[in-house]
């Protein structure tokens, strides 16, 4: 099916089931028609079912969206929780379609577990709410990852609401990111299991090529053991000292154990400037998610890492915090930096990239589909050196192979029809959808008012003064913190984040624009920074982690946020 065929049948108001081979256009398509619908004033919610993915489409996660989380099961009390929150009720009620992309990694109860909320918070007992569903993906990518506790995890088209919510396949024929065409060959040979000898010898000639790639070529490697030893190697290198950053944990030894084997951040991690860094952790709103590369650049007064993106970003990261919660308590939690070292990432780390050069290591490869994976990151034969590849590397699960071809089929069917109605049908269709979920005279009056309030508030921002700059100010002021955080609307947190960045900016570019904070001091108790900061000396580091566990074990524990705000007058 042809991309444009595809966006006929979503405007249509179908559920669909969006596939294709890897550059085949999935997200491109979801772009056209978010765009289309936004143009129309009609609330679409953009969600993945991982950090990274969500990036690459502008939206965030569908655990965070639904409010779902890491659960793997709900009960009523959850429900019920999550219906007493109002931004949830309103996210829901206002949602008139919602796009999940790399729905093959979901796993098919979480797909179902997130039908039932929408049902619930929709009030209506039609699937998902009665809201249009845009799935997308490809069952050729890895299958969802799954934790030692969930025994029983298949696809998402195991989920029951795969055939109750009557999707319309859309499978993309064309190829946007290979040009090169024996190679998009190789690749649909292992997507088709048909690999022939030919093809296994070219594969051959790429094994320890000779070619330049380039000192940044990014190496992926199938075990997460494999990738450390590469990026201790390559730490190694850096000549410098290097910063040690110790993961806290607090809570039941079970849960915390469960949580730390889970978290992508390391128990101990070391940086250095100059380290090639991967982020651990969503924070759509701060700008990264679990999956986004960058590189150290500097280290804060404090000893925090500052990192800058691949996107040109510029970010002091903190400690944050995985916890596991059980009817509104929190039953276990750790903390660390949300960084890990990536010189080398892990197979299922690369879906969704596209890369001009790498380098690919498939010598132990355990998954079906691993292969195909890695190889189809990188645009060209040319730009790959293959490091080693076992037969498990080329294969496809037989049963993802036998849906595909029925997904084929089923794309085929679904495209004769649309090729059956004339365009003024079509036209037809798709107007009367679109009268039924966009905005009244009244709603979008109110959308665009909010539009131009929001846009007015931009530009004066943009106008007048940064956000660290406007804080500042209010600190020349001697304003409380509280205060200071209500006014922004924004937590202390941020406030502190932003007094950090003053001082990291006043180091690096040696100036003095960060206004007197003594006064700040009187957030605290005179004990609470006499002991925060005879932690930090006792303790012989300004990372936060070590101080807090030093002060937990003398049975005091200030929050995270008194001694961030302690940390402050270290030097003072």
């Amino acid at each position: 099916m042809l991309q444009s065929e595809a966006l006929d049948i979503l405007k249509m108001g179908k559920n669909v089931f969006l596939t294709g081979p890897a550059g085949s256009g999935k997200t491109h398509v979801v772009n056209e028609y978010v765009k289309y619908l936004k143009s129309m004033a009609v609330d679409v919610a953009v969600t993945a079912s991982t950090g990274i993915a969500a990036t690459h489409i502008g939206g965030m996660t569908i655990h965070s969206w639904s409010g779902l989380g890491i659960r793997d099961r709900l009960t009523d009390y959850d429900i019920d929780d999550l219906m007493q929150r109002q931004y949830l009720y309103k996210r829901f009620e206002r949602t008139k379609v919602l796009i999940i992309d790399e729905v093959s990694m979901l796993h098919h109860y979480r797909l179902d577990l997130i039908e039932w909320i929408c049902r619930q918070m929709k009030r209506s007992d039609r699937p998902f709410g009665g809201m249009q569903v845009v799935l997308c993906g490809d069952f050729f990518q890895l299958p969802p990852v799954t934790r030692g506790d969930i025994v029983e995890s298949e696809f998402a088209y195991k989920a029951e609401v795969w055939g109750s919510s009557k999707l319309t396949i859309c499978y993309l024929s064309e190829q946007h990111r290979q040009k090169d065409n024996i190679y998009l060959s190789i690749l649909n040979q292992i997507r088709e299991n048909k690999v022939t000898e030919k093809t296994i010898d070219l594969l051959k000639s790429r094994l320890n090529a000779q070619d330049n790639l380039g000192t940044g070529t990014t190496k992926l490697y199938t075990h997460n053991i494999d990738v450390d030893v590469i990026n201790n190697r390559h730490l190694d290198l850096i000549k410098v000292a290097g910063k040690s950053y110790v993961m806290s944990h607090k809570g039941s030894p079970n849960l915390t154990a469960t949580l730390r084997k889970s978290c992508l951040s390391p128990e101990t991690l070391v940086l250095k400037v100059g380290a090639r860094v991967m982020f651990t952790k969503n924070h759509m709103d701060g700008g990264f998610v679990n999956g986004t590369l960058g590189v150290v650049k500097d280290f804060n007064q404090f000893g925090d890492p500052v990192v800058r993106t691949t996107t040109g970003m510029l970010f002091t990261v903190l400690p944050g915090s995985w916890k596991i919660e059980e009817e509104g308590k929190v039953k276990a939690e750790i903390t660390q930096l949300p960084l890990r070292l990536a010189w080398a990432i892990t197979v299922h780390k690369s879906q969704g990239m596209s890369l001009d050069a790498m380098e690919v290591d498939l010598s132990n490869a355990f998954v079906r589909g691993m292969g195909y994976v890695a190889l189809s990151r990188v645009r060209s034969l040319g730009g790959m050196k293959l490091l080693g590849f076992n037969e498990m590397s080329l294969q496809v699960d037989p049963e993802v192979l036998e849906r595909d071809l029925e997904f084929r089929r089923m794309s085929d069917s679904a495209r004769q029809d649309l090729a059956e109605m004339s365009r003024a049908e079509i036209a037809e269709i798709q107007k009367g959808y679109l009268k039924k979920i966009e905005p009244s005279s009244a709603e979008r009056q109110l959308k665009n008012k909010a539009k131009l309030r929001q846009k007015e508030k931009q530009e004066n921002q943009i106008a007048k003064k940064s956000t660290v700059e406007i804080t500042s100010d209010m600190i020349a002021k001697e304003m409380p913190l509280a205060e200071i955080a209500d006014a922004r609307k924004v937590k202390p947190e941020t406030i502190v984040s932003h007094i950090e960045d003053m001082v990291m900016a006043d180091k690096l570019e040696k100036t003095n624009r960060c206004p007197d904070i003594t006064y700040l001091k009187r957030e605290l108790k005179r004990s609470e920074i006499d002991d925060i900061l005879s932690a930090f000396a006792k303790a012989g580091t300004t990372t936060l982690s070590p101080v807090y566990n030093l002060l937990a074990k003398q049975k005091k524990k200030p929050s995270y946020l008194k001694i961030r705000l302690a940390r402050l007058f270290l030097d003072k």
